[in-house]
């Protein structure tokens, strides 16, 4: 493997998740998601070779993942493109520039779900997992729907009250 394939394979497992969170702002279904990011990545591998290793990857990478999500828009028979181009260019551009901020919240996401009970992360994890719905879920455990949606606001207020911290603690340092 040469050297610039190895440098992009890199480049590439390093940012796929954001790059995918990128393609997210903009289409809802999750299979829509995931054709735009296979298309993008077939193309950024492409023209890897093109790419100025002195600018910034990821910018790059959403750039070329804002076409494709354009072009998908286009190829879409019957389907309303209820943005236009230029309000998508400009969310592409807010979204790049929030990426440093998104990243560093979902890090703190992710230590502050480590310092949840057991309990609690399983049922975060069922609810928000995408696999059902919160009825099912509360069925499952022969809870009432209510008892569930009050446990998940508590479980919420808890992470968002963790992740405030462990931004501020970060800051600090």
């Amino acid at each position: 493997m040469s050297d610039l394939n190895e440098q992009f394979l890199r480049l590439y497992a390093d940012n796929q998740r954001r790059i995918h969170a990128f393609i997210g702002t903009f289409l809802t279904k999750a299979a829509d998601v995931d054709d735009v990011l296979q298309e993008t990545s077939i193309v950024l591998w492409r023209k890897f070779a093109e790419f100025d290793q002195t600018r910034d990857f990821l910018r790059w990478a959403c750039g070329v993942a804002k076409l494709e999500v354009l072009k998908f828009y286009r190829q879409q028979t019957g389907r309303i493109l209820t943005l236009g181009e230029d309000v998508i260019e400009a969310i592409a551009e807010d979204r790049a520039s929030l990426d440093p901020v998104l990243e560093r919240r979902r890090e703190a996401l992710v230590h502050c779900m480590g310092k949840l009970t057991t309990r609690d992360r399983e049922l975060i994890e069922r609810c928000y997992g995408g696999q059902t719905t919160t009825k099912h879920v509360a069925e499952q455990l022969g809870r009432p729907v209510n008892a569930v949606y009050k446990s998940l606001g508590r479980i919420r207020r808890a992470l968002f009250e963790c992740i405030e911290r462990r931004l501020k603690s970060l800051e600090t340092r």
